[in-house]
Formats: C-alpha cells, sequence, structure tokens
C-alpha cells in the first residue's frame, strides 16, 4: 500500500473522526520515451531558469503566482495550508443525500480512508449508519492545493472517499445532437423495447469485477514482441490502406430482426461454453454481436458466459 497523501479528520454535527486518505486508483499504462524519428535517440526535458538559460534543480524549485507581468507572490507549503487551516485539515461533511441521487457524471477518483487508531470506534459507526440509511456523505476537502467536492460512502470494511466535479465542471449537453425523449418521439416500438428488455435479462447477472480485464495492455505488448523479433524496431509503421481500415457500409436493418437474432445467439453461445472452462474471460465465451448502422460504423455488444 503507498503512504498516506492526507491526514486530518471527517467532521459532521461535533463528532471528529481521525482518517488517513489513500490512493485507491492503479493505472496500468506503459511509460514511452521520446525519440527523435531522425536517429531513434532519445528527447530529453530540462528545467532551465528563463533568465539565465541555465538547468535549475528540483530542490530550487518553487511555486509563484503571477500578480502582475513578471511579477511574482511566492508561495510554499505553508502558504496553501494558511489558506484555509480548516478545509485544508478536515473532510466537512455538509450534507447526506441517498446514493442513487448522485449522477455518474459527477464522479472522479477513488480513495480509501482508514481510521487511526483513536478513530476506529467512531469510523464504523459512521460506516455502519451510512449503509443502514442507504445515504452517502457529501463533503468538501483539500487535497493538497485544490479544493474538492467528494463523496464519502461504505464499501465492505472500509470508507471510501471519491471526488466529484462540480457542476461548473461539466459541459453543457447544447449542441449535441440526441434522439428524442419518449418511445414515441424517438420512433422505438413496444416490441422493440419489449425484445431489449428480454436480451438485457438474458445478459443480467451480479457485479463481479474480477471477470473483467485490461487486455489492451497484453496485446499491445504482444505487438511489441513482435516487431522485437521481426527486427522491426526501428520501423516506423505505416497505417493500413483506407480500403481495410474503413468499416463496411450497410443498408438500414430491422431493429427488431436484429435483437430476435441476438437472443438467439445468445442461447446458442450458452450451450457452446458449457463444455468449456469457466476460468475463461468473457470475451472468450461467445462472439461479440456487432451491430451495423447505416453509416456503417460498428459496434459491439459483451459477450455472455454460462452462469455458474
Amino acid at each position: 500500500m503507498p503512504r498516506a497523501i492526507w491526514k486530518g479528520a471527517i467532521t459532521f454535527g461535533l463528532v471528529h473522526v481521525p482518517v488517513e486518505l489513500y490512493p485507491a486508483e492503479e493505472r496500468r499504462e506503459f511509460k514511452f520515451s521520446m525519440l527523435d524519428k531522425r536517429d531513434f535517440s532519445p528527447v530529453g526535458y530540462k528545467r532551465y531558469s528563463k533568465k539565465t538559460g541555465k538547468e535549475v534543480e528540483w530542490s530550487d524549485v518553487v511555486k509563484g503566482y503571477e500578480y502582475e507581468k513578471d511579477q511574482y507572490v511566492v508561495l510554499s507549503d505553508e502558504d496553501f495550508r494558511r489558506a484555509n487551516v480548516k478545509a485544508s485539515q478536515t473532510i466537512e461533511i455538509e450534507t447526506f443525500v441517498p446514493a442513487a441521487e448522485v449522477p455518474p457524471q459527477f464522479y472522479e477518483t477513488p480513495y480509501y480512508l482508514v481510521p487511526t487508531k483513536s478513530g476506529e470506534k467512531v469510523y464504523a459507526l459512521l460506516r455502519e449508519t451510512l449503509r443502514s440509511t442507504g445515504r452517502v456523505a457529501i463533503a468538501q476537502v483539500v487535497i493538497r492545493t485544490t479544493q474538492h467536492l467528494a463523496l464519502v460512502a461504505p464499501s465492505g470494511r472500509l470508507l471510501m472517499l471519491i471526488t466529484l466535479r462540480y457542476p461548473d465542471e461539466l459541459r453543457d449537453t447544447k449542441g449535441l445532437s440526441l434522439p428524442a425523449e419518449g418511445l414515441k418521439d424517438a420512433r422505438v416500438t413496444t416490441k422493440e423495447v419489449e425484445l431489449a428488455k428480454r436480451l438485457v435479462e438474458d445478459m443480467a447477472e451480479h457485479w463481479k469485477p474480477s471477470e473483467f480485464q485490461n487486455t489492451y495492455h497484453e496485446d499491445l505488448m504482444r505487438r511489441i514482441k513482435e516487431k522485437i523479433k521481426a527486427g522491426q524496431t526501428k520501423e516506423i509503421t505505416k497505417p493500413e490502406s483506407a480500403g481495410e481500415a474503413e468499416p463496411r457500409s450497410a443498408k438500414v436493418i430491422d431493429l427488431a430482426a436484429l435483437l430476435r437474432q441476438s437472443l438467439d445467439k445468445g442461447g446458442a453461445a450458452r450451450k457452446a461454453v458449457g463444455s468449456h472452462s469457466t476460468a475463461k474471460t468473457r470475451a472468450t465465451r461467445r462472439p461479440p454481436l456487432r451491430v451495423v448502422s447505416s453509416r456503417g460504423n460498428e459496434t459491439k455488444a459483451p459477450a455472455k458466459r454460462k452462469r455458474a
């Protein structure tokens, strides 16, 4: 587990819960070096003084706010703390709301909240109270130098803190081309809805995150090994021809017929996977359904696995 990135307390009313904040997110990402394509030599970046042109060590770098042209106020960590001592040291709960009322577009980054030894009992009290009421806490907190709207929610033995976007950080949806609301205005038939519901029920199961894998990391690593084996380490791969890369076109199709076909494929796939190991990934258990629109765009429906 990494080091705590923040230490302080959750407060609501007169209740004070001393906690530490740990990052819950761990992204699997490649680290690429920038190369000069003329000779494939590494490209480096330097911190340098715009006044002298000389390189500046990290230990000599401080933050500054430009209040006038070329005039700066130097700010240290202590200045950020003094700006609002309470906000920088507390997760101030402002209200409790039903968990389902927070729209998904507001969610941002997850963190683990861990109690200190002296705060374990009141931590457990808050956790169990949120669980029994079906509510989450909405709070404000300053992490490093940025204030965040945040949500505190129970997850097993943990309390999670998830930073939220402020309303003005979300773009307006005006100008987006969207289907009309309502079946009639969207030209969706009752038959199509019923078939779609059957397909959803056919593919429905309980949330099991361990069954989903980030396969692109392995796919790209395999491509890297292919280039090494083929002696193409310094070959810039050209794009495929337009004819191969473009998706095929298609005429407008009968949506109801497509849904029926999806249901039939689902049934056949479940019979086929019965003889295979349940350890296979979701992607290998049933060939993905490709839906082709009149514009030639392809989308994939997720594969369905046999229930245990």
